[in-house]
């Protein structure tokens, strides 16, 4: 029996547990497991909030135990290279509008631009940068208050997906759960609401049992939307569970998986090369024949005073700390290129993006993000074909014309850094060789092919006039059969 036939098995009526009780249970596992903890852990690094914010420096004290040393230098460098590749990928596949190619009639092609426009990819950005760092996104699909089809990006960490298959491509139930404030009496809580969504509806409760029964919110399984319809106002359910997930690959493993360990790494070598310089003041003293015992009294004598009194014969001499440069270099370089190369991303600093400007070169160095974005777009246009239903089923039940026959492409537009006066120049050398839509797509200029196709139809289709107070042929005057009327009549 597979994991989504037993977990269908316990919500079956006659089950030990009820739905709400395998629910919780579900829950309170995900809260416990690797996936859940990586989510969090990639959303703190894309927010800079890396290990090294909770490093503190050690001596030994009395007894042999290790104690906190808050006298020295703790210089805690953050470099926020998961930020950056992060940005780097949503930005190279995502920050163009996406096209849509359909093979259906006009208004079809309208509703599916008006669906998928500018409101829509900020979402996509957002679910992308979703994907990366926890893995997967989730994007619900709603009614607003204005009866509109609507789309709405969840946190993937306050989502368990119960899959009807191994592959994970289909959903059969999913559990959101997330806080939300109430106030009791006159003081503001949190409570942590807990939804069950299926096919058959949805169902929401209150996991907190600490809170006043009033607060204790309980709603029966409820349908998904209410719509109005020729027999009034009627309660319905989408066939399908509506959440669409984003994956980053087809593991669902977030990019801080992979590059944790080297960016903790780097993060330590650079503070503890800022700690070094700082300490270097601070070196080591040897003193000869103090005349004292307090050896912090000493210190603050050198500090404060810059003078210290010792004993004849005595002297003070100091070791210093020597600081491999080369090696740290070397090391810190190493580092970088690793992060860069399993990352799948672009050292913009990378000597050899500094080189060769060709469209070739250029080309090249693209390679690993490149072969990111093919796989991260390979997951999208599944998902995107996922949401399509929804809007196709939307279409159908308000205008009764079934779109779902016709075929829908979804094209990702990538933002990527160009040699302009080549591609130019090659655009021109493609006349009559490529189809002119062709041409305008990859000309550098291009923002939007489909609106660049119709002004250029427009040129092409205005006549050519002259005018008569307008120079003719660059000779001045007006054109020959206008003078020789003018002759003919005077």
């Amino acid at each position: 029996m597979t994991l989504a036939e037993e977990i269908m098995y316990n919500l079956d009526k006659n089950a030990p547990m009820t739905n709400r009780e395998i629910a919780q249970q579900e829950v309170n596992d995900f809260k416990l497991s690797q996936r859940y903890q990586w989510m969090l852990t990639g959303e703190a690094y894309y927010r800079n909030q890396t290990e090294i914010l909770k490093h503190k420096r050690y001596i030994i004290g009395e007894g042999g135990a290790q104690v906190e040393a808050k006298n020295l230098a703790n210089n805690k460098l953050v470099h926020g290279f998961v930020r950056k590749l992060v940005d780097q990928k949503t930005g190279y596949l995502l920050s163009k509008p996406i096209s849509i190619q359909t093979d259906g009639p006009d208004e079809y092609k309208k509703q599916l631009d008006s669906f998928f426009g500018k409101p829509f990819l900020r979402q996509l950005k957002n679910l992308g940068k979703n994907a990366i760092n926890k893995g997967i996104g989730w994007l619900q699909v709603y009614y607003s208050e204005k009866c509109e089809l609507s789309f709405k990006v969840i946190p993937s960490e306050q989502c368990i997906p119960l899959w009807k298959d191994g592959a994970h491509t289909e959903l059969d139930k999913m559990i959101r759960f997330y806080p939300m404030e109430v106030y009791e009496a006159k003081t503001k809580k949190t409570v942590h609401i807990v939804e069950l969504w299926g096919t058959d509806g949805v169902m929401k409760w209150v996991q907190d049992t600490t809170i006043s029964p009033d607060l204790m919110l309980y709603e029966e399984l409820k349908e998904h939307f209410t719509a109005q319809t020729k027999n009034g106002q009627e309660k319905l359910n989408w066939e399908r569970v509506p959440f669409v997930p984003f994956k980053y690959n087809d593991e669902e493993m977030p990019l801080v998986e992979i590059l944790k360990t080297l960016v903790d790494d780097y993060d330590k070598r650079m503070s503890e090369n800022a700690n070094n310089l700082e300490d270097l003041p601070n070196s080591i003293y040897v003193i000869k024949n103090y005349d004292g015992t307090d050896v912090g009294e000493m210190r603050r004598n050198l500090s404060q005073l810059r003078v210290i009194k010792v004993r004849d014969p005595g002297g003070v001499d100091t070791l210093s700390l020597d600081i491999d440069t080369e090696a740290f270099v070397n090391h810190v370089t190493m580092l970088r290129k690793a992060i860069y190369e399993f990352g799948r991303g672009m050292d913009t600093q990378s000597e050899d993006f500094k080189g060769d400007k060709s469209g070739q070169a250029i080309k090249f160095a693209y390679n690993d993000l490149d072969m990111d974005a093919n796989t991260i777009e390979t997951e999208f246009q599944a998902s995107m074909e996922q949401l399509l239903w929804f809007v196709d089923q939307h279409l159908a039940n308000t205008t009764g014309n079934d779109y779902s026959k016709y075929e829908v492409d979804f094209i990702f537009n990538r933002d990527v850094l160009i040699n302009e006066t080549e591609a130019i120049t090659n655009a021109k050398n493609s006349v009559g060789i490529e189809s002119m839509e062709t041409i305008i797509a990859n000309h550098p200029w291009t923002t939007n092919t489909q609106e660049e196709m119709e002004r250029k139809k427009e040129e092409e289709s205005e006549p050519i006039g002259n005018n008569p107070d307008q120079a003719y042929g660059g000779t001045g005057g007006n054109p020959p059969e206008t003078e020789q009327k003018q002759a003919e009549q005077s």
